[in-house]
């Protein structure tokens, strides 16, 4: 027969609070960006995407964490099985909302998804040695460096996360290497059971400070769900009484050497982002450029005017003699 799971160790909700709090904070930076109060794609480049990130990798290491120490000592199949039909449903009604406010870009396997399958993977290795484990985590997180093939971009395999290109999604988080995530933290936990690491932080206790924290930690699916909502409504209502500027040439500019500048230089992502701008300007297409309903025809149309300015900067730099 299976027996009770560990004592809970308070600072592991404290830890998973401070995760929602900092995806609370990257969700109302979205939230800013969407109404158009933040510049198109801040979430999407540099420290806010490395940021999302991390946010990410912790939630999913302590959900290797914590199924450990729930399970650990045997499948406890009554409670595991309420708690992932709770998240599966979740995912599924998370699916549905997107879809219906977001279909160009609907979350189809975000984290909630990605926590629904790491749950059911993640249950063979509580039965294997650690060292094991991490080298699993290690080979899932590498993998899509070396194993992407055109095969994955099917529908039906997007999830998997081996696909040539990524798909369009607010919230895509698939098997590899996300899973990764969840192996590290059953390897960590399962290091440290036989240890007096456990016990010794369930004696802490958690300071006074802490209560909120450690309140969202312990209800972190009902924050997960509810906290984006509220945000949204929040910024809709603000900007009805003070509207966000309206798009303008500079604020293209700087998105466009924001995104420019992580896979080339400064002098020529300046070259091109000018010659991207006259266009659209030129167009009299700024704001559909800026949109977030963006159809078919724009995106096609703003990859068309992507290429020519690609080619355009790169003749120019030649001739210039510019490296």
């Amino acid at each position: 027969m299976a027996q009770a799971g560990s004592p809970r160790i308070p600072v592991i909700d404290i830890a998973r609070g401070v995760a929602l709090l900092a995806m609370a904070v990257y969700h109302f930076t979205w939230d800013l960006e969407f109404f158009g109060y933040a510049e198109p794609g801040l979430t999407a480049e540099g420290g806010w995407k490395l940021f999302a990130r991390c946010i990410a990798s912790s939630f999913l290491f302590l959900v290797g964490v914590s199924l450990v120490l729930a399970h650990g000592k045997g499948v406890r199949w009554p409670g595991f099985w309420r708690r992932w039909l709770m998240v599966a449903a979740s995912a599924a009604v998370i699916t549905l909302a997107t879809w219906y406010a977001f279909p160009d870009s609907f979350i189809f396997f975000g984290i909630l998804h990605q926590i629904a399958l790491a749950s059911l993977l993640g249950l063979p290795f509580l039965r294997v040695p650690a060292a094991v484990t991490a080298l699993v985590a290690a080979a899932v997180i590498v993998a899509p460096h070396f194993l992407r093939d055109p095969l994955f971009d099917a529908w039906p395999l997007l999830w998997v996360g081996l696909s040539s290109v990524l798909p369009r999604s607010n919230d895509y988080v698939p098997l590899f290497p996300w899973f990764g995530a969840v192996l590290a933290g059953i390897a960590a936990a399962t290091f440290a059971m036989p240890t007096a690491l456990p016990a010794r932080l369930a004696a802490l206790g958690a300071p006074r400070w802490s209560a909120p924290l450690s309140f969202c930690g312990r209800h972190s699916l009902a924050f997960y769900l509810l906290h984006q909502p509220v945000l949204i409504a929040l910024v809709a209502a603000f900007s009805w009484f003070a509207p966000p500027n309206q798009a303008t040439p500079e604020r293209l500019q700087s998105s466009c050497a924001r995104s420019c500048e992580d896979i080339r230089d400064a002098a020529f992502c300046e070259r091109y982002c000018a010659c991207v701008v006259d266009r659209v300007v030129a167009a009299d297409r700024l704001d559909e450029a800026f949109g977030e309903d963006q159809n078919e025809e724009i995106r096609r149309w703003l990859g068309e005017v992507a290429g020519q300015c690609t080619a355009e900067t790169e003749r120019a730099t030649e001739e210039d003699g510019t490296p």
